[in-house]
């Protein structure tokens, strides 16, 4: 009796010592990452017989549990991972935001500039400082592009980075999983019914880490070691063997890092937009939201360089030549090349030389597209839209090698070179580098073109609302040669109706000496034709090789019976003369870009709303994932978490537990002296 009784109350004893030391374990971990709460599971020892009754033994500590609820815990990695998404997607996207705001506004600033220089010359086109002036804002303009684009090169660089270094991180974590699951399975011995919590715990946080880079799930064998796997079930962890992952230079873009996964000598690209985490949002800034942003101010810097370049060649400089280009051609053979990438899977083979060359910026779409030759024939795809092209064979197209696509027309050619391989793939972006090697290439004032070749003077007997336009000027020195001696004296345009509905024109040359025939008689007409109420009629002079074009518009009916309204267009071309200028001018209100609809203020002012907007809405992302996982961590925390208030209880609980049993000991102590003093 006295010795069951001793043992009874050891057994407490020692039960009551256990529990302390797992509140104290709990006590001691409160402010630990990580830990899970445990709890010392106390069960009765099986009775002993003693005649016909079962008298108790004591008790013991049956396990040290864990409280952990895995559903709770999934749900805490999940929010997690899709908190370290939009959390760093919206850092990145307030970053460029403040970029477009800073660096997208001195775009701005330097551009309304150059257009009020620009307006000084065409009010004094002689002025020569005023025409350096134009020449230095043309190179402010060009610098703060360059600016732009760097910045977004420094965003990509710093992303790649983060990228590299969170691929370095989750291989760490792969292998420290790996390791802890070698451990966790050798100590699961076949005589061992208690779990590693510690251990347990230490794996979880590792898990909790790397869902904030990635998504991640996980499946427990029965020996309690995990498989680990990120994204869309691709496997990270197994069991104890860890893969890691490896960032390589991107193809056939080399700043396109990506990612695979490595196992031994062995390899497989990873899709790092599908991973979710931190890392999902790296690739999707930089590919997406970046990506599109260069590409938009890309485009305008193309469609300025080119719309002023064309509006230049249009008139006369102060030496009478034909204005050059004031930026950086938009088809130089540097941007040309620069705007195709092949890909390194292009077999040896091929001689395949290829470039892309701008024909209209006002169709440039902001997609890309992938050109791939098989069949014998080049497929032109927009990876944007889906749609795809039949570009013809090697060799076809007008000039030789040049693939005007049609079903859109997106405003470029492909051209081609060399002998292509089945299979060999080249990435187009039409407007790679346009900012990033934009100049202002002009460097004499007197070389600005403020003046018009020729000019239109109307009648002053005409009375109807018709008039003659020049629309375009391809060659201003031949086009002031056609219209002055020996070629002509002036070109007489003459208009009237020859019918109820029809207007008849005519073209001559304007020497008085040889007026021309009473209409509708076109004897020695330089050109002549017939044009519908409502419409007009586009002229190209001279009409064998056109210098310029003229539009006739309106309805231009003289007084009386086929009486004609008359126009002479004759050499423009003076110091004074500023009408090209003023043409110059007018092109900061002229739709450009996006299919003519926008103009350049309001192209950038696009891109920086659109990006604001991201940002905006990327804050409320992160927002409310930092409440969902806020939620999710606190469910989980209820079962898993510290109270101290609670241990503290538990503290004495199991304090006047042991002091309980050790009274036991005593007592039993007690008796057993008795009995030895009696039999003494």
């Amino acid at each position: 009796m006295t010795v069951s009784l001793y043992q009874t109350g050891v057994s407490g004893l020692l039960a009551s010592q256990q529990q302390l030391a797992t509140t104290g374990h709990n006590i001691a971990n409160v402010n630990t990452e990580g830990y899970n709460r445990q709890r010392a599971d106390q069960n009765a020892s099986v009775g002993l017989n003693n005649g016909n009754n079962y008298i108790g033994s004591g008790t013991y500590i049956q396990d040290i549990t864990r409280l952990y609820d895995q559903f709770s815990h999934r749900e805490q990695l999940l929010n997690q991972s899709n908190l370290g998404n939009a959390d760093s997607l919206h850092a990145r996207l307030t970053q460029l935001d403040q970029v477009m705001s800073t660096s997208g506004n001195a775009v701005v600033g330097s551009l309304e500039q150059f257009y009020q220089s620009l307006n000084g010359v065409a009010d004094n086109p002689s002025d020569s400082g005023l025409r350096s002036i134009v020449l230095s804002q043309a190179n402010v303009l060009s610098n703060n592009f360059n600016e732009l684009t760097n910045n977004f090169d420094n965003m990509t660089t710093a992303v790649n980075g983060e990228i590299e270094q969170v691929a370095a991180k989750i291989s760490e974590i792969s292998v420290e999983l790996a390791k802890i699951n070698e451990t966790i399975m050798h100590s699961n011995g076949s005589l061992q019914t208690g779990k590693p919590n510690d251990l347990l715990d230490k794996r979880d946080q590792l898990i909790s880490e790397l869902s904030e880079y990635t998504r991640v799930s996980t499946v427990e064998d029965t020996n309690s070691v995990l498989t680990v796997m990120i994204g869309q079930g691709t496997t990270l962890v197994a069991g104890i063997t860890p893969l890691t992952l490896r960032v390589n230079s991107g193809d056939p873009d080399p700043l396109k890092t990506e990612l695979q996964l490595v196992s031994g000598s062995s390899s497989v690209a990873l899709n790092g937009a599908t991973l979710g985490g931190s890392l999902a949002a790296s690739f999707e800034f930089r590919d997406e939201h970046l990506s599109q942003a260069r590409t938009e101010i890309d485009r305008l810097a193309m469609a300025i360089s080119s719309t002023l370049n064309d509006s230049q060649a249009n008139g006369l400089d102060l030496n009478g030549i034909q204005g050059a280009n004031i930026f950086t051609d938009i088809n130089t053979a540097q941007l040309q090349q620069g705007r195709v990438l092949a890909h390194s899977t292009n077999a040896p083979a091929s001689t395949a030389q290829t470039q892309i060359t701008i024909n209209d910026v006002s169709l440039l779409p902001t997609d890309e597209f992938e050109v791939r030759f098989d069949a014998g024939v080049y497929t032109l795809y927009n990876l944007t839209t889906g749609a795809n092209e039949n570009l013809g064979a090697p060799g076809s197209g007008t000039p030789a090698g040049t693939h005007t696509p049609t079903s859109p027309d997106y405003g470029f050619s492909f051209v081609e070179t060399g002998v292509p391989v089945a299979g060999d793939t080249f990435t187009v972006i039409p407007t790679k580098n346009s900012a990033a090697l934009m100049k202002a290439t002009l460097t004499d004032g007197s070389a600005i073109a403020a003046s018009s070749a020729i000019g239109v003077t109307p009648s002053s007997n005409n009375v109807s609302d018709g008039k003659v336009e020049i629309i375009n000027v391809i060659d201003p020195v031949a086009a002031q040669a056609f219209a002055t001696p020996p070629t002509n004296i002036g070109i007489l345009v003459d208009v009237y109706e020859s019918a109820p509905g029809t207007f008849s024109y005519r073209i001559y040359d304007a020497d008085p000496a040889s007026p021309p025939p009473t209409p509708p008689s076109v004897v020695g007409a330089i050109a002549s034709g017939t044009f519908p109420i409502g419409s007009n009629a586009v002229i190209g002079l001279p009409t064998a090789t056109p210098a310029f074009e003229i539009e006739i518009s309106g309805q231009p009916s003289g007084q009386g019976a086929l009486a004609p309204e008359k126009f002479v267009i004759d050499d423009a071309f003076g110091p004074g003369n500023s009408g090209n200028a003023v043409a110059m001018a007018k092109t900061q209100e002229q739709g450009v870009t996006n299919g003519g609809n926008e103009t350049f203020n309001k192209s950038i002012a696009v891109t920086t709303s659109v990006v604001g907007s991201k940002a905006s809405n990327a804050n409320l992302s992160a927002d409310t994932a930092q409440a969902l996982f806020t939620q999710a961590y606190n469910r989980n925390q209820a079962t898993s978490g510290v109270n101290l208030d609670e241990e503290a209880a538990n503290l004495l609980k199991y304090q006047q537990a042991y002091q309980a049993a050790s009274q036991i000991i005593s007592t039993a102590n007690t008796i057993f002296d008795t009995i030895l003093s009696a039999v003494r």
